[in-house]
């Protein structure tokens, strides 16, 4: 089947930035959210989620978090998922706990939810580095490492700090191999299609002994996952992704998140749409060339700039955009983006 880059482009489309649904659809849908602390305009999962969700508002993750059947954990970046995902990352190294993470655990047996600070009169409030070289508290780095081992997971958050809670969740009963192959699989479906080579040297949290390569390869020969090789390179989807023929919907413009899944990939997005991408906001400011915080700017199946949205005093948005392609933008791009901007005025203010 001839294959042409424009398909592999409206296939990526089609495949993430589907219809807006239920948050808890959005979310099996999509299989995995990023999450970022910078809000500019608003949390890297809220710009995700407002694309995806009727009526998405800033916040609404976290409000509804409890009640939702998802945890928060590292995939391939730190974030939010469907449990069943989730469980699919562990069991982890539980192994050789330090005194100290005993103890915590003893204290969290109760099942009650427990913010950081109560553990404060329990254990003091003794300080270590932390990955970044900065400073944490002692016990805030135990219950970091005990989530990751996964024997505590996020209950909630509290002005943003997280809430931890024993895990009383059943982990499934799969070998290490079965979880690899299902991880991978889950990969290849959130960024299909996606660049083989990236796929294979992606680091994501996997069991030990996982080989991503001689899955795909697996994958490949049982039919489940398709390869298509265009201008030199060669991407892999799900055998049930439609590539024949696809396209787009309705004429839209659409402000995306710099971690939303169809732009992620830097690679696939310079071959897809012509430019680099950046995410600048960790550059100095002198060395800038979109912005601190700036949302590429989906127009039909082409990405054609980006955008800035700061506040001003008065409480409104400014928006300030710049373009890749010096392209003749016809009347409807104005109508679609100005319906853009009143919808993301709408997220940002409710």
């Amino acid at each position: 089947m001839k294959i042409s880059i424009g398909s592999l482009r409206a296939a990526a489309i089609n495949n993430t930035l589907f219809a807006p649904t239920t948050l808890p659809a959005a979310l099996k849908k999509l299989g995995f959210v990023q999450a970022d602390p910078i809000q500019s305009p608003a949390a890297a999962q809220d710009l995700i989620l407002c694309q995806r969700v009727k009526n998405y508002s800033v916040g609404d993750l976290d409000r509804r978090y409890a009640s939702l059947d998802i945890e928060e954990d590292y995939l391939y970046a730190y974030g939010f998922m469907p449990r069943s995902n989730w469980r699919l990352l562990h069991p982890r190294d539980t192994h050789d706990l330090s005194i100290l993470e005993r103890k915590v655990l003893q204290v969290l047996q109760t099942g009650e939810p427990v913010h950081p600070r109560d553990l404060e009169e329990h254990f003091g409030k003794e300080r270590v580095i932390n990955a970044w070289g900065g400073y944490s508290k002692a016990t805030t780095h135990v219950l970091d490492s005990l989530h990751h081992r996964g024997l505590l997971r996020i209950a909630g958050r509290e002005k943003g700090i997280r809430i931890y809670q024993i895990t009383t969740s059943s982990q499934q009963h799969m070998s290490a191999d079965e979880r690899s192959r299902e991880l991978v699989f889950l990969l290849c479906r959130i960024f299909a299609p996606c660049l083989e080579k990236n796929l294979r040297k992606l680091p994501f949290s996997k069991p030990h002994g996982c080989d991503t390569k001689s899955i795909l390869s697996k994958l490949l020969e049982e039919d489940l996952i398709e390869r298509y090789e265009i201008d030199g390179a060669a991407y892999l989807c799900p055998a049930n992704l439609n590539l024949d023929g696809a396209t787009v919907g309705a004429p839209a413009v659409r402000f995306l998140a710099p971690f939303d899944p169809l732009v992620w990939d830097r690679d696939r997005f310079e071959r897809f749409w012509g430019w680099q991408y950046r995410f600048e906001a960790y550059t100095p400011a002198a060395k800038r060339l979109r912005g601190y915080y700036a949302l590429p700017v989906l127009w039909c199946d082409d990405v054609i700039g980006w955008v800035n949205i700061t506040r001003s005093a008065d409480g409104d948005y400014n928006f300030d955009f710049g373009f890749a392609k010096n392209i003749k933008q016809p009347a409807q791009f104005k109508i679609e983006m100005e319906k853009e901007v009143e919808r993301m005025k709408k997220f940002l203010q409710r």
